[in-house]
Order: structure tokens, then sequence, then C-alpha cells
């Protein structure tokens, strides 16, 4: 089977994942596909940093606005969906850019999933009751019957820990063990991975700014806006950093300034996971510095030059 190019383009949040991909959309001819779990959701926006279409540079752009916010939405759904995507991209003679900062959905994408059992609501319940009772107690649970997933999974990430537990009681076996049987990993695709990895402070003082600006553009007024849609404050997308926070002002659990407070704490907690989850991933070739910094742009488009150079000519039809 011949093989097409994949470009990912990896990182923590903030480092500027978005303008690189585009940079290296332009230059080869590519279409970015979005490998982010809060894009895909329509009317999140502001939060999500979610690029306007005029700022696309007319350049094609895939799994964005796919779902309403009441529709679940698995990792092995977005695999689905982007393997689709991806081979319509490459019949288009097109490069496929991927760029985003959910690493499980990357790895869904790339590697495949095992084919692990239903949801279990009663248990779900049951697991949900104990963690209200006392916090930290799933993960505890899930250190005992799988160590190695347990390392993974942040004490904090309750449906994750949840999910895991639900595939260690269903099955009597660890979900590492399970992840490693039975999966489908992509075909037709060699991927080069890119990964973004700038110095920590600077990240750290770029995302509190960034956070700090986003209530400043109306990301309040924008949740409020969603939940005069008439979708509920519990749907998924309000658990993610500033979005939370952003309900929390509404309801009047905080004051503004103590909103910007914990999204900016929270959202530079997210990013450090992200680098340890990254870090993680196999054959990632990092590169140091953000997404906009000139210097290191050039050189990241010089490597992805080389790494086409491995694969058939595509052909130059302009954008659609």
């Amino acid at each position: 089977m011949s093989e097409h190019p994949l470009i990912a383009i990896v990182g923590p949040t903030g480092c500027g994942k978005t303008d690189l991909a585009l940079q290296v959309a332009a230059e080869f001819h590519g279409e970015v596909v979005n490998c982010d779990s809060l894009q895909v959701y329509r009317y999140f926006d502001i939060g999500t940093a979610k690029l306007s279409a005029k700022d696309r540079r007319g350049i094609p752009h895939h799994l964005i606005d796919i779902l309403d916010p009441n529709e679940m939405f698995t990792a092995g759904e977005y695999s689905r969906r982007a393997r689709r995507v991806l081979a319509e991209i490459v019949d288009r003679g097109r490069v496929p850019v991927l760029a985003g900062g959910t690493g499980f959905y990357l790895r869904a994408l790339i590697d495949g999933l095992f084919p692990g059992p239903g949801r279990d609501q009663e248990l779900r319940d049951r697991l949900s009751a104990r963690e209200q009772k006392k916090a930290g107690s799933v993960h505890r649970l899930l250190r005992r019957l799988d160590p190695s997933a347990a390392r993974r999974i942040h004490p904090n990430d309750i449906p994750k820990t949840t999910r895991a537990l639900e595939v260690c009681l269903a099955t009597r076996r660890p979900m590492t063990e399970l992840f490693e049987q039975g999966r489908s990993g992509l075909e037709g695709f060699r991927a080069l991975k890119i990964g973004l990895s700038p110095d920590r402070e600077v990240l750290y003082g770029r995302l509190d700014r960034r956070t700090r600006e986003m209530f400043e553009a109306g990301l309040v007024d924008e949740v409020r806006s969603i939940l005069a849609r008439g979708f509920a404050s519990t749907e998924k997308p309000f658990e993610s950093h500033g979005y939370h926070q952003a309900l929390q002002v509404l309801n009047r659990e905080l004051t503004l300034e103590e909103a910007i407070f914990y999204a900016q704490r929270n959202t530079r907690q997210y990013a450090k996971r992200q680098m340890t989850w990254f870090r993680q991933e196999p054959a990632v070739e990092w590169f140091p510095g953000f997404g906009d910094d000139e210097a290191m742009r050039q050189r990241v488009i010089e490597r992805v030059r080389e790494f086409l150079k491995n694969f058939p000519p595509i052909s130059r039809c302009s954008h659609n």
C-alpha cells in the first residue's frame, strides 16, 4: 500500500500550534485538521482560541464546529471521523496538517484504540457517588487495579479515571493490558510529528495574558449566550478551563478577578500535563520555541520539506 504524508503539530496550549499549522499548510498546499477536543463544539469560540473563518487565510479547516455542546464525542469517534477526513484530503492531492493539544485524540487516530466494553451507567453512578463522598477515592482505586493507567491519568481527571475503572471491572483485566491488544492503527500514512517546546516560564506568562484577554474579550457573555440557547451548564465543554470559571461568575460564586486567577492557574497546570503526555508520545521531533517565532518556523518548514521528499509530488490544485 502506498503511503501519504501526515504532518502533526503538537504541544501545550498557547505554544503557537495554530500559527505554525497555518504556515505549514500554506507552504505545502495543506489542509488543517483540528485535534482539539473543545474546538469540535459550536459556540465555544473565545475560550478555545478558535480561529474565525477570516483568519484561516483561505486554508480549509476540518473537524471544527461539528457538534452541539450536548453531544457526546469520544476519542474513538474522533479517530473515525479524522480518518475519513484524511482520506478526502489526500484524494484532493493535498497534505493533511494535524494541529491540537489533545494527545489522546492523536494517539487514537494514529495508533487506534482497543475495542473496550460499553458504558456501564450504574457503575459510573456508583463511582461518582464514591468520589463525591471522598474526593480522590476513585483514583486511589485505580492505582490498586491498574497502577500503569493511574500514573498516566491525572487524579483530577475523573472521566478518564472512571473509564479506566469501568474497563478494569468489566473485563477483570487492566486497561493498560487491553490497550495493547486489538488496536487498528492508521494505515496508508506516515506521520511526521512536530512538537513545540517553549520555555516553561515564558509559556506561563503568555497563558496568563491570554486567559485575561479571553475574559476581557467577553468569555462570560459567550457562556451566557450558550446557556441562552438552551444548553445546560452541566454539559461537558463547560468543565474546561475558563468556561468553568465563567460559569462561576454567572452563578456569583466567583468575582471576575477570582475567575481569571483560577482559570490562569488551571491552564498552567493543564499545559504542564500536556507536556508530560507528549513527552511520552513516540517519535515526536521537538523544536524549542513558539509557533510564531520566525526562526523556529523556518527550521520546521525545512524539516517538513525534507520529509515530503520521501513521497511522490502532490498535485498543486487551488483551495476550494
